[in-house]
């Protein structure tokens, strides 16, 4: 792929490209300050493809720091301040980052050992550092192509050890960007408007870098709640990126709050990934709204792999067919491919494309295990495919596919049982081992009300076929999530004791 990944900073003008609160730049301020951020670097001797760390504070300055090191040509290893001293450690260890930059030097000061931290700040008065020397910044200098040299590094969840850091090429970004947008229709004159992290892919490739390829722009709200949502859809042409949980909060909000509910209805396009929304969900957003909620499926190392299309939508609870360009499979556990489009039969998802990421950084083992020669990753998600092509994903195989007295259930398919149940509210399953059925199939759920634990087994035993109801029911107060609001099942199995 040729031309420049973001090619509205190559043409600036002063449309607002970015809102963060109160605070916004015009794309001929952000490219000014791309080329500030590019001039302070090559000055300190930080050389173009070095990998530099951006401590992703919720500001405006962390927004722009991640979309001038991408311009600027140097690769991104977005860091959340979140983490704990064992997993920056690990970062740091294992990118081995020259610089981080932060807007905030001061917070980031003994989190990151030998890895020297330098501010980045914009000018008060502008918006935009001043213009450096001219050696360092020409009138009309180009920014990053969009090539197939690495351009992120962005650590996986860790969910099975220390995370991994998957390299993503600027050509990933681009095709995929472009690709999604024809699947949503999604022009320069949308405003996407998200209030997700900025350290991954939906938050940070979809929702930073894509409003920018697209040139549309991006209000960007570091801290969500549904009423800053509603208020900043209902105000432009926009597209709204979030995840199940969020969702959750704007129906009930919605509900509640008739401004709510028209800020949601002014928005041309509901986007949601990271994780299913249930099906529940979607039916109440889309009776209080008028809008259908679009799902898209993907993962950090292959970007987005299908989705639902704006101008016809596949029927609700998948996440729709394979974009244009991507190839997608299901395989069985020999990795042969399954020929079915039955919507029953369970297959992992392998994925083939331009959006397959380079490999992990460090880690070529890890790489040969889930990518082949033939270009396939294997991506340990179930689904089933129907007739249309499009995809419904019913788990993970390390977590989601239960091996019940010889027959294989998805995890997902109980869980959206679970949730039809009006006194649920959110619900998780998993398998656990048992002698007798070799994996008995155990939920987690919290509750609405009080209800029994039997109650909620006699529901599922009533709408699936009686070997898919739980064996166990557990109420909870919460489910452990991550930042993207995905349900930490490992954490919930060290909950279980033997059987």
């Amino acid at each position: 792929m040729s031309g420049a990944l973001f090619e509205r900073l190559e043409r600036p003008t002063d449309d607002v490209a970015l809102r963060v609160g109160e605070r916004a730049l015009a794309f001929r301020e952000l490219k000014g300050a791309c080329e500030a951020h590019r001039a302070r670097l090559l000055a300190a001797g930080v050389a173009p493809g070095a990998h530099v760390g951006v401590w992703t504070q919720p500001s405006l300055e962390s927004a722009v720091a991640l979309l001038a090191n991408a311009w600027s040509g140097f690769v991104t290893v977005p860091l959340d301040p979140k983490l704990g001293p064992l997993e920056l450690g690990h970062v740091a260890k294992d990118a081995k980052p020259v610089v981080t930059v932060a807007a905030d030097v001061e917070a980031v000061k003994g989190r990151i050992s030998d890895v020297p931290v330098h501010p980045f700040t914009l000018s008060p008065s502008k918006g935009a550092e001043p213009q450096p020397p001219a050696r360092f910044s020409p009138s009309g200098v180009e920014g990053r192509r969009a090539d197939h040299q690495p351009l992120l590094i962005l650590y996986t969840s860790g969910t099975t050890g220390l995370p991994k850091g998957a390299i993503l090429s600027a050509a990933n970004v681009a095709s995929n960007v472009d690709v999604l947008a024809r699947a949503w229709e999604w022009t320069a004159e949308d405003t996407v408007v998200h209030a997700l992290p900025l350290f991954h892919v939906h938050g940070l490739v979809l929702g930073l870098y894509g409003s920018m390829r697209v040139g549309g722009g991006l209000v960007w709200l570091p801290k969500f709640t549904p009423e800053g949502v509603a208020e900043a859809l209902s105000q432009r042409r926009s597209m709204l990126f979030a995840v199940p949980t969020m969702y959750f909060r704007l129906a009930d909000a919605a509900a509640a709050n008739p401004t709510v509910a028209q800020g949601l209805r002014a928005a041309r396009l509901l986007g949601c990934g990271s994780a299913g929304i249930p099906l529940r969900e979607l039916l109440r957003i889309d009776a209080l709204t008028g809008k259908r909620v679009h799902e898209r499926y993907g993962l950090t190392e292959t970007l987005i792999n299908c989705a639902v299309r704006y101008a016809a939508p596949s029927p609700a609870g998948t996440v729709g067919a394979a974009l244009e360009g991507v190839e997608v499979r299901l395989v069985d556990d020999a990795r042969t491919p399954l020929d079915v489009f039955d919507d029953a039969t369970i297959g992992e998802v392998a994925v083939r494309g331009p959006n397959v990421f380079l490999g992990y950084l460090n880690r070529p083992d890890a790489t040969r295990a889930v990518l082949d020669e033939d270009g396939w990753f294997y991506t340990g998600d179930l689904a089933c495919r129907r007739a249309d092509g499009s995809i419904r994903i019913v788990g993970r195989r390390a977590t989601d596919l239960i091996k019940c007295g010889g027959y294989k259930v998805g995890a997902g398919e109980v869980e959206a049982a679970l949730l039809e149940h009006p006194e649920v509210a959110e619900a998780a399953v998993l398998g656990a081992p048992d002698d007798e059925l070799g994996e008995r199939i155990v939920a987690f759920v919290v509750a609405r009300a009080p209800v029994e634990a039997k109650a909620l087994e006699d529901f599922v035993a009533k709408q699936l076929s009686p070997h898919k109801r739980p064996r166990q029911v557990h109420l909870v107060a919460e489910l452990p999530r991550n930042a993207m609001g995905k349900v930490q099942k490992t954490l919930l199995k060290k909950r279980l004791a033997p059987a």
